[in-house]
């Protein structure tokens, strides 16, 4: 079980043991392999792929690594339900959908992620709130969960700790895009949560990291299949990532942007397209909703009547957040702010995402190295949808930054990124494909 031989063993396009596989995830945890070995498997599996036998092994293995949270004595009431997205520019829907679910009787304990790539991660987000805590002990989580129905964490140490360590090791090697390694580390965390149902939100576009609606697909299926075959219900939406979700990216103006939205103060419309769709795809497989249709409507309910707004205030301040939140967030602001002019005449008709996700990562949004501070105040916000009809000098967006050269920096990479033309594009729904399956063995099959 040397770690040079498993490297090449998947270097040369052979299938992993489950023995080696289990070697591979010991190694991880008591880091008896390198980072250059783990980086090196990586690499060998984004290039050659893993079986499904392969991808549900090493699933199990990183689930097992640590501990697996038992809920049956905590005294919560309602399904334990959970979403995940792949990871998108300006995806804010997790602090929108955690307190939905809550507010219509759903428990949530959500287990996320830092920024990957070129994607903004939620629990990044959640820390520009002054206090919030993402790694509270479990008496604390627990009291939180039973006040608010919903708590927005981190892995701690002792759960997947396995993919605590890959996931660093990924996010600065290029191999984020495995879609085996993906599947492993997503069901990895919500296996170890110990949930009753998942719904996962897979983007595909220029903004993603399946760029491809075959990718996406695949992805998809294999997550609906492995976390079936772990036994846990699950269903996956594919969403349009070819531009930003909501008016936002950048981490304290992405929660300022959920704020409002909760509140009512301004919704963007695809962002609450796909937060309903989710929610009610969230509420009818947790059976708190007969139907979709059902379950969007309390969805909505929940939103319009407020209930949604205060379970996230009592998840923000039973973390440790601002108590007002809702009115006063106390979020960070970026010392300058500078409008990105549109260069002439035309409708928005293209924009390369992720240049936009890297252009708030080199403003300090994101990391570059896996120890890198992150800067909350900066990012993007006031971004114009795409088939927007602008005049030139009209803005495009804001650019938040820390200072005038990174503004101008930014600005540069924005027009860079966006492409004006006479005619808009052809519009698209933000809910592309469906798959579902809650059957929870292996023998079920996923139908789209």
């Amino acid at each position: 079980m040397l770690p040079t031989e498993i490297i090449r063993a998947k270097r040369d396009r052979q299938a992993l043991s489950e023995a080696q596989i289990q070697a591979f995830v010991r190694g991880l945890v008591d880091e008896s392999w390198s980072e250059g070995q783990v980086a090196a498997l990586a690499m060998a599996v984004l290039l050659n792929g893993m079986d499904r036998a392969e991808c549900v092994a090493l699933t199990r293995a990183m689930t097992l690594s640590g501990a697996v949270l038992d809920w049956r004595d905590a005294g919560l009431r309602g399904p334990l339900l959970d979403k995940h997205s792949t990871g998108g520019v300006g995806d804010k829907v997790s602090l929108l959908l955690a307190p939905i679910i809550a507010a219509c009787g759903g428990v949530v304990p959500m287990v996320s992620g830092r920024g990957l790539g070129h994607t903004g991660g939620t629990l990044d987000k959640l820390q520009a709130l002054p206090g919030y805590n993402t790694a509270p002990g479990r008496s604390q989580l627990l009291q939180v969960l039973r006040q608010a129905g919903c708590a927005i964490i981190g892995a701690s140490a002792d759960l997947a700790p396995a993919d605590r360590r890959l996931y660093a090791i990924r996010d600065v090697t290029a191999t984020v895009e495995s879609l085996p390694l993906i599947t492993a580390s997503i069901l990895s965390k919500k296996l170890a949560a110990g949930l009753q149902g998942l719904v996962m939100d897979v983007k595909l576009g220029n903004g993603a990291f399946m760029a491809r609606p075959d990718e996406a697909r695949a992805l998809a299926r294999s997550l609906v299949e492995v976390a079936q075959g772990a036994g846990l219900p699950c269903r996956a939406l594919i969403s349009d990532m070819n531009q930003v979700l909501g008016w936002t990216a950048g981490n304290a103006l992405e929660v300022a942007e959920s704020v409002a939205f909760l509140t009512g103060a301004e919704r963007e419309p695809r962002l609450q397209v796909l937060t309903l769709a989710l929610a009610a795809q969230l509420l009818n497989l947790g059976g708190l909703a007969a139907t979709l249709a059902d379950g969007q409507a309390l969805a909505e309910a929940a939103l319009t009547s407020g209930r949604a707004a205060e379970h996230f205030a009592r998840m923000v301040a039973g973390l440790g957040g601002p108590t007002a939140v809702l009115t006063d967030a106390g979020l960070p602001a970026a010392p300058v702010q500078l409008d990105v002019p549109a260069p002439r005449d035309g409708v928005l008709a293209a924009v390369q995402t992720r240049a936009l996700g890297l252009a708030v990562v080199a403003l300090g949004g994101g990391r570059r190295r896996t120890g890198d501070a992150v800067d909350p105040r900066v990012g993007l916000s006031h971004i114009r949808p795409l088939g927007t009809r602008l005049q030139a000098g009209e803005p495009v967006l804001r650019v938040h930054a820390a200072d005038r050269a990174q503004a101008e920096a930014a600005a540069a990479a924005v027009l860079a990124a966006i492409t004006l033309a006479d005619t808009g594009p052809a519009p698209c729904p933000v809910v592309l494909e469906s798959l579902v399956s809650e059957a929870a063995t292996a023998e079920g099959q996923a139908t789209t």
